[in-house]
């Protein structure tokens, strides 16, 4: 992955501003849903990213498994290098809950591979099983999307690509909601992608 460098003048503090500031995205709530919060991952998430781990279907899709509360911490701190050398942009998704129980952890989005002049970058995401179904995925998404383009447009980003096994039919759906256009199949590439691929593309007049 190449390190995100912007141009000098007003892109070169906008990434300062990115590495130094913490970037915060609101998704507001609708009227089946609650408000979503955005934020860089911190150490204080790694006890609620063991239990959401649990999950077999999210050890399934995952490439680095999170088993206790070591692996979480290397996990978090992974995200934060990525913000810290800018070339992975990790979000912790968070549901506002009502009350004193405060914001609950319901899954993650990623841009990454973002490089100076480079036309694409690519984005992820998993959700917790307990928020599943409700519209969390896309809603993320779009979020993170429309902070991509907003972001890194200047320097030259102009399309993002959203990459599942074909075997997961559920990211497809999100892809759809999100105005990720399927593009083509991708062959396996094992063993980090054991099955072939869809690739979904969204530009920046999408």
């Amino acid at each position: 992955m190449g390190r995100t460098r912007l141009a000098s003048g007003e892109n070169a503090a906008a990434y300062d501003r990115l590495v130094h500031v913490p970037v915060v995205l609101q998704v507001a709530a609708t009227p089946n849903s609650p408000a979503l919060v955005l934020r860089p991952w911190c150490m204080e998430d790694v006890a609620a990213l063991v239990e959401v781990c649990r999950d077999p279907a999210l050890r399934h899709r995952t490439s680095s498994p999170v088993e206790n509360d070591a692996d979480g911490a290397r996990w978090v701190q992974a995200q934060q290098r990525g913000w810290a050398t800018g070339d992975r942009f990790g979000f912790a998704v968070l549901e506002e809950q009502p009350g004193p129980a405060g914001a609950q952890l319901v899954g993650n989005v990623v841009l990454k591979d973002v490089t100076s002049g480079k036309p694409a970058a690519e984005v992820g995401y998993w959700t917790a099983a307990h928020a599943r179904g409700k519209g969390v995925a896309p809603r993320a998404l779009e979020a993170l999307t429309g902070w991509a383009f907003d972001t890194f447009a200047a320097d030259g980003l102009k399309r993002l690509g959203l990459l599942h096994q074909v075997d997961n039919p559920a990211s497809c759906r999100v892809a759809q909601k999100s105005r990720y256009d399927f593009d083509r199949v991708l062959p396996a590439a094992p063993p980090s992608f054991p099955r072939d691929g869809h690739l979904h593309i969204r530009r920046t007049d999408a």
